[in-house]
C-alpha cells in the first residue's frame, strides 16, 4: 500500500506562484477531489506529482521514497486525462499491451487485457478500433491501460467532463470501485461539486495556490 505526498510545491510561470507552498496528502485506498475553477492550478498540481511539470521547489513522495527528481516513467503514477489519449494506428488490444508491464509473456499479456476490459465493461472489445469507439469507451479504455500498469498511485484530471449525466455516474461508480479494490491513493481534479463527492472521500479546495478542506 502506498502514501502520496506533495510538500511545500512551488510552481511559477509568468506572475505569482500557481502552486505557492502547496502541501498534500492522500493515504493508501484513499480518493481526494480537488475543487476549483478553471485556471486555479489544479492540472498543475497533478502535472508536477507525475513529473510533466517542473518544480520550483518542493518534494513528491510515493510510499516515503522522494520522487522529485525521478522522470515520469519511473515515478510508478497513472494519469487519466481530460480525453482519452489513444493511439489510432493500434486497435483497443494493441493499445491495452502498452499498459502491460515488460517481461509479461504473450499469453499471460492477452489474459491480463480481456481481463482488464472485463473489469470495465468492455469485455470482447480486443479487436475495436479506437477510432469507432465512444467518449466514455475511449476513457475505460484509458482506464484499463493506467491500471494494468500497476501504478502506485492515479491522478484524473476531469476524465468525466466530456460525458453526459448519466454515462458519466456510471464511470465514476466504476472508477470508485476499481481503486478501492487495489488500494491506490488516488487525486481527481474536478470543478463539479457533485462528482466530487460521488467519487471521493475527502474534498480539498483549490485557492491562492494551497489546498484547504472542503466539506461534502
Amino acid at each position: 500500500m502506498s502514501n502520496l505526498e506533495v510538500r511545500k510545491a512551488v510552481v511559477r510561470f509568468d506572475g505569482p506562484a500557481v502552486l505557492d507552498g502547496l502541501d498534500l496528502s492522500v493515504s493508501a485506498g484513499e480518493i481526494v477531489a480537488v475543487l476549483g475553477p478553471s485556471g486555479c492550478g489544479k492540472s498543475t498540481l497533478l502535472r508536477s506529482i507525475v513529473g510533466l511539470q517542473p518544480m520550483e521547489s518542493g518534494q513528491v513522495c510515493l510510499n516515503g521514497q522522494d520522487l522529485t527528481e525521478m522522470t515520469t516513467e519511473r515515478r510508478g503514477i497513472g494519469f487519466l486525462f481530460q480525453r482519452p489519449v489513444l493511439f489510432p494506428t493500434r486497435d483497443v488490444r494493441g493499445n491495452l499491451q502498452l499498459g502491460v508491464p515488460r517481461g509479461v509473456p504473450n499469453q499471460e499479456a492477452d489474459a491480463r487485457i480481456s481481463a482488464a476490459l472485463d473489469e470495465v465493461g468492455l469485455a470482447g472489445f480486443e479487436p475495436r478500433s479506437v477510432e469507432g469507439l465512444s467518449g466514455g469507451e475511449g476513457q475505460r479504455v484509458a482506464l484499463a491501460r493506467a491500471l494494468l500498469a500497476e501504478p502506485k498511485a492515479l491522478l484524473l484530471d476531469e476524465p468525466f467532463s466530456a460525458l453526459d449525466g448519466a454515462l458519466r455516474q456510471r464511470l465514476v461508480d466504476t472508477v470508485r470501485t476499481l481503486l478501492k479494490a487495489r488500494g491506490l491513493p488516488a487525486v481527481h481534479v474536478t470543478h463539479d461539486a457533485d462528482e466530487a463527492k460521488a467519487i471521493a472521500d475527502r474534498c480539498l479546495l483549490m485557492e491562492a495556490g494551497r489546498l484547504k478542506e472542503g466539506a461534502l
